[in-house]
């Protein structure tokens, strides 16, 4: 094979950014041949772009079938993800899909069971791993440069909504129409971020999710987290969608040391020794140890879509390590899961988190929607 003849399933906001990018000669080995929607308006649309250059189906089954693609891109929303994933594996092609994974992890673990079973590549469109800041802070952690990690604070408040904006889609901040609302749309890339740097996940979670603040929706818009870790180590993640002016504050803290990200520059406090090394052999009562504040460069550009969409078309034709798994997309998911069933429940969550319950109180909040699934639903934003 000499390049990978993509398809994309729903060419809405997402789609049509991937349309442009593969049509744009910018990603080496690819070629976009044809895209599907089930809205006849996308269709035309997409007709017209595309003046008979890329074949035009309304579903994906008929899309596949036709032999014209080799790997698919899943850009439907959210409940959609595993199922339309699932088809297109089982017919033997390989699936990169939009983040989230899903909405619950139980469907999105069945999508990785799939994907292992099937032998093709399988990714999601975690563009914030190829940024090269994040990519500094997981190499800094994992080298040990702060020593063993003590505490997480992410303050991720810059996603303004207006009213508006949750008006101009039915199935926008629903239930039944996303599943979730802040943890869901705006931060599936922090989630994923949060645990892909550190290399940690939670083995409980405490969360208080606040359900249409400020904004006549059903769904959270400001959420407060707490998580605690098997090495003692602490977490505090906190975001919202009506702060104004928002906020965006990472800071990972070690034994020997802490680093900042804000304003896209991050700033390394580097103790001097470890933090357990200088207590135990400190005798003045108000003595700290020496640290040096280092100012990183600018990491440069992110690649982000377009990063994505390159290692993927390598993994296919040359076996590249891809950035982002698709069977990863399960972790940040099931943070946003455990915070949404800390809150049904009024209680601590533990993880591994108990996925048939957390489905069983999602299809409660499913059930009293204003948005019923049978509806359709154009892409998200």
């Amino acid at each position: 094979m000499s390049e990978v003849r993509y398809g994309i399933i729903g060419i809405g906001n997402m789609g049509s950014g991937h349309a442009g990018i593969l049509t744009s000669g910018k990603i080496k080995g690819a070629v976009l041949t044809a895209v599907c929607d089930g809205f006849e308006s996308k269709r035309e649309w997409a007709k017209e772009h595309f003046a008979g250059k890329v074949a035009v189906f309304e579903n994906a089954s008929d899309m596949i079938d036709s032999g014209l693609v080799d790997a698919i891109i899943v850009a439907t929303p959210h409940y959609d993800h595993p199922a339309e994933a699932i088809g297109a594996l089982g017919k033997g092609v390989h699936v990169l899909i939009e983040k989230p994974a899903g909405v619950y992890a139980k469907q999105v673990r069945e999508m990785n069971d799939a994907a292992a079973a099937s032998g093709k590549k399988f990714g999601i469109v975690y563009n914030q791993r190829m940024n090269p800041l994040y990519q500094k802070l997981r190499e800094l952690i994992a080298s040990g440069e702060i020593g063993d990690v003590r505490r997480i604070n992410w303050i991720i408040t810059n996603w303004y909504r207006t009213q508006v904006y949750y008006d101009s889609g039915t199935w926008r901040a629903t239930w039944g129409g996303e599943g979730g609302g802040v943890l869901i749309n705006q931060c599936p890339h922090q989630l994923d971020l949060w645990q892909w740097t550190t290399g940690m996940m939670p083995k409980r979670m405490r969360a208080f999710c606040q359900f249409g603040k400020n904004r006549d929706i059903e769904v959270e818009n400001d959420v407060t987290a707490y998580a605690e870790y098997e090495n003692g180590a602490t977490a505090v993640f906190i975001t919202s969608t009506s702060d104004a002016p928002g906020t965006n504050r990472l800071e990972v803290s070690g034994s020997r040391g802490k680093i900042v990200i804000e304003d896209d520059r991050m700033t390394l406090y580097r103790l001097r020794e470890d933090e357990a090394a200088f207590n135990a052999r400190n005798k003045e009562p108000f003595a700290s140890p020496e640290v040096w504040k280092i100012e990183l460069p600018a990491a440069g550009p992110s690649p982000e879509h377009a990063g994505i969409l390159q290692n993927f078309t390598d993994a296919v034709l040359h076996g590249t390590p891809l950035v982002a798994p698709g069977e990863e997309g399960i972790y940040g998911l099931t943070l946003s899961n455990a915070m949404h069933l800390s809150t049904w429940l009024d209680d601590w969550v533990d993880l591994p988190l108990d996925e048939a319950l957390h489905e069983a109180e999602l299809n409660k909040r499913i059930a009293t929607s204003k948005f019923k699934r049978t509806q359709p639903a154009e892409v998200k934003i």
